[in-house]
C-alpha cells in the first residue's frame, strides 16, 4: 500500500485546521499567497516554513520503520 506523501498529509491538516489560513499565515509569518500556492499544490514550502505550519497547528511527526517491499520476481 502506497503511502501518502507528507506534503499532501500536511495540506490537508490545514484545511481542516480550526484555524483559518489567514491566521495560520499570521502566525507562521508567512504571506497568506504563500500558504494557498502550498495549499492548492502550485508550489512546496521549505523545511523551515513547515516547522513553523506544524508548531502552529500543535503537529507532531512520529516515526516508524515501514515493512519492507516485497519484490515481485523478476
Amino acid at each position: 500500500m502506497k503511502r501518502e506523501p507528507i506534503s499532501d498529509q500536511l495540506r490537508k491538516v490545514i484545511l481542516n485546521a480550526d484555524k483559518s489560513r489567514y491566521r495560520i499565515a499570521q502566525e507562521t509569518g508567512l504571506s497568506e499567497a504563500a500558504l494557498s500556492r502550498f495549499v492548492n499544490g502550485v508550489c512546496g514550502l521549505s523545511l523551515d516554513s513547515i516547522d513553523k505550519v506544524g508548531e502552529c497547528l500543535g503537529l507532531e511527526i512520529t516515526t516508524g520503520k515501514r515493512k519492507p517491499r516485497k519484490s515481485k520476481g523478476r
